[in-house]
């Protein structure tokens, strides 16, 4: 299926069901005074977050929900039969903004979630209601109220623990392949991967994070340009980045050192949060360099970059390092955890 992470639809609620006009009519039964029952109420939509789904693609074809109308009230005092709810299904992960007004009405993050996002209408009263000591026989009645309507934009973005970053050709795709079971589509020309791609490292038997692997960023990502701007929002999530260096580039006038700053830049245009995020720097396809090469390249590169923070070697092609990363990142996650806990508490 498509992937797609942006859709916009609209959500109907039921309308309530009008008040019914009546009057007790039996045989041998005088004056038998107002039955008139209440309209039923409209159904609602809700959005549900259901992890089995991972895309937007659904609503492409299908923009338009709506809810069921309540029934018109009926003699007898018999209210009308409300509207069936619609509980309308979206990946986990997804946010929601109000078209017209701009307004965030929700963002669905853990499974089950439930939102109302369009409330049905109220049932109308039946002249029953209306009956008091001074009017014995009223002929009021009120209709039902229609159900809300509104015009979402539904926007998704990955849950994961890690994303991934770098150029086009840097190596993400084939990383994510070597320490997951996903298995994206590789080539050797940049922007292969069009769409973000979610793998669950296992690191033990019982210890597993989830890694999102983005559409490489160039320079002027956060303007518009390559891919950059519709991916650069999953990575918002992640509460670690790896970001891939290919430190053996094809072409000798790439440096390795630029392309990092260049990024850099990018995240902090596109989102403050985002830029100071921790962010640690994975030298990749060191399999393509002899030992010698290997540490003048390495230490050319962190040199330029004055680079602080942690530094690991893999080669996504041969697995090498890649154990080590792995466990690395798990340790980080759960150090992460504790803290929230922490603060929390």
């Amino acid at each position: 299926m498509k992937f797609v992470d942006e859709a916009t639809i609209r959500v109907i609620a039921g309308n309530g069901g009008h008040g019914c006009l009546s009057f007790r009519r039996e045989k041998y039964v005088a004056r038998g005074g107002p039955d008139g029952g209440d309209g039923g109420h409209g159904g609602g939509v809700y959005l549900v977050a259901d992890p089995s789904l991972n895309t937007l693609a659904d609503f492409r074809v299908a923009r338009k929900f709506r809810a069921g109308n309540g029934q018109p009230g009926a003699g007898r005092n018999m209210t009308g039969k409300s509207g069936d709810d619609l509980e309308v299904r979206v990946p986990t992960g997804t946010v929601v903004h109000d078209v017209d007004t701009g307004e965030l009405i929700c963002d669905l993050t853990a499974e089950g979630q439930k939102q109302l996002v369009a409330q049905g209408g109220r049932g109308g009263l039946g002249n029953t209601r209306f009956k008091s000591s001074t009017n014995r026989a009223p002929r009021k009645t009120t209709n039902g109220t229609p159900g809300e309507s509104r015009h979402l934009k539904l926007e998704l973005k990955v849950l994961a623990d890690v994303g991934l970053l770098g150029m086009p050709n840097a190596g993400k795709s084939t990383l994510i392949t070597a320490m997951s079971q996903a298995k994206p589509r590789i080539a050797d020309y940049p922007f292969t991967t069009l769409h973000p791609n979610l793998g669950v490292v296992r690191v033990g038997r019982l210890q597993s994070f989830v890694m999102a692997d983005v559409p490489g960023l160039i320079e002027g990502a956060a303007e518009g340009a390559g891919l950059g701007i519709r991916f650069l929002k999953h990575l918002q999530r992640t509460r670690l980045l790896l970001h891939l260096v290919d430190i053996a580039p094809i072409d000798p006038d790439v440096d390795p050192a630029r392309d990092v700053v260049a990024i850099a830049a990018e995240l902090a245009k596109f989102s403050t949060e985002l830029a100071e995020k921790p962010r640690w720097l994975v030298i990749n396809k060191i399999d393509l360099l002899g030992d010698e090469d290997l540490d003048v390249a390495r230490e050319t590169l962190l040199d330029a970059l004055d680079w602080q923070g942690p530094v690991f070697e893999v080669s996504a092609a041969t697995g090498a390092g890649t154990e080590a990363l792995g466990h690395a990142v798990m340790q980080a996650l759960e150090e992460f955890e504790e803290l929230e806990e922490a603060v929390e508490s």
